[in-house]
C-alpha cells in the first residue's frame, strides 16, 4: 500500500460516505462502531508526515468537544423527565425563554441524550480527521480541477493548518525541553504562543514568496507531469463505502 499509495480523493470520497452513514443511522454505537474502524485504518495506514501525526491531535480536539457539549447538554436545554441522577443548581431565565432552563435535575434520560448527540458530532470530526490524516495536501490539490482551483488551494490550505501547528508544536516543545524548561502547565501555553505565531508568519510569507516565484495566478494552464490515476483498489475502498451507506 504504501508503495503505490492511493489517489488523493480516496479517502475523502470514503469518509463523506461514512459521515451520511453515521448521520442516517443517528445511533451513538454505530458512530463509535466507524470512529473504532477509521482510527483502525489511520494507525495502519498513515504515512510519517506532518498531515499522517494530526489524526491524534483530532482526537484530542473531538474529546473535548464531547465534554463540553455534554456538559451544556445537561446544564442549559429543555428539562426532559426520566430518573434523577442529581441536581444543578438553578439559574432562572427571562421570562422571554419559555421552556429552557439553566440548570435544575439531571436524569439518565437528558444525560443519554447529550452524550448521543456528542457522539455522533465528535465521530463525523474524527471521520473526516482521518482523511487528512491519510491524504497528502499537496497530491490533493494536484488532481482538483483547475476550475475550482483557486477554491481548491483554500480547501487544502485550510486542511493542512492542523498537521502544520502539530509540527511546530512538536519542535517548539523539543526545544524548550533542549532549553531546560517546563513544558506542561498554564505557563508554558503562554511560552508555545509567541514562537508558534512567528513561526506561522514565517510560513506565511515563505508560501507567498514560493507561489509568487511561480507565477501562481497568472496562468489557468497546469502541467500533466506525473498524473494520478484512479485504480481498482480506489474503487474497491470507495464501493465498501457505499455498501455500508447503502445498509445504513
Amino acid at each position: 500500500m504504501k508503495d503505490s499509495p492511493l489517489h488523493p480523493l480516496t479517502w475523502w470520497i470514503w469518509s463523506f460516505v461514512i459521515a451520511v452513514s453515521v448521520v442516517r443511522v443517528n445511533n451513538p454505537y454505530f458512530a463509535l462502531g466507524a470512529t473504532t474502524v477509521v482510527g483502525f485504518i489511520v494507525l495502519k495506514l498513515r504515512e510519517d508526515a506532518s498531515w499522517g501525526k494530526s489524526f491524534n491531535w483530532t482526537i484530542k480536539v473531538a474529546v473535548w468537544i464531547l465534554l463540553i457539549r455534554t456538559f451544556i447538554g445537561i446544564s442549559i436545554g429543555v428539562p426532559i423527565p426520566g430518573n434523577v441522577i442529581f441536581t444543578l443548581p438553578r439559574i432562572l431565565v427571562p421570562a422571554w425563554m419559555p421552556g429552557i432552563r439553566i440548570g435544575g435535575a439531571v436524569t439518565a434520560e437528558r444525560l443519554t441524550s447529550a452524550l448521543s448527540e456528542g457522539v455522533i458530532i465528535c465521530a463525523i470530526i474524527v471521520i473526516f480527521g482521518a482523511a487528512s490524516s491519510l491524504t497528502s495536501p499537496h497530491r490533493l490539490l494536484r488532481v482538483l480541477p483547475v476550475y475550482i482551483y483557486e477554491f481548491a488551494t483554500a480547501v487544502v490550505i485550510a486542511t493542512s493548518v492542523l498537521p502544520q501547528l502539530v509540527t511546530s508544536v512538536a519542535r517548539i516543545r523539543q526545544a524548550q525541553r533542549l532549553r531546560g524548561q517546563k513544558t506542561k502547565g498554564f505557563t508554558s501555553y503562554r511560552r508555545l504562543a509567541i514562537p508558534l505565531l512567528e513561526e506561522s508568519l514565517a510560513r506565511s510569507l515563505d508560501l507567498a514568496s514560493a507561489m509568487d516565484a511561480r507565477g501562481y495566478g497568472t496562468s489557468r494552464l497546469r502541467s500533466r507531469y506525473r498524473p494520478i490515476h484512479w485504480r481498482i483498489k480506489d474503487s474497491a475502498i470507495v464501493a465498501s463505502g457505499i455498501f455500508i451507506l447503502v445498509l445504513s
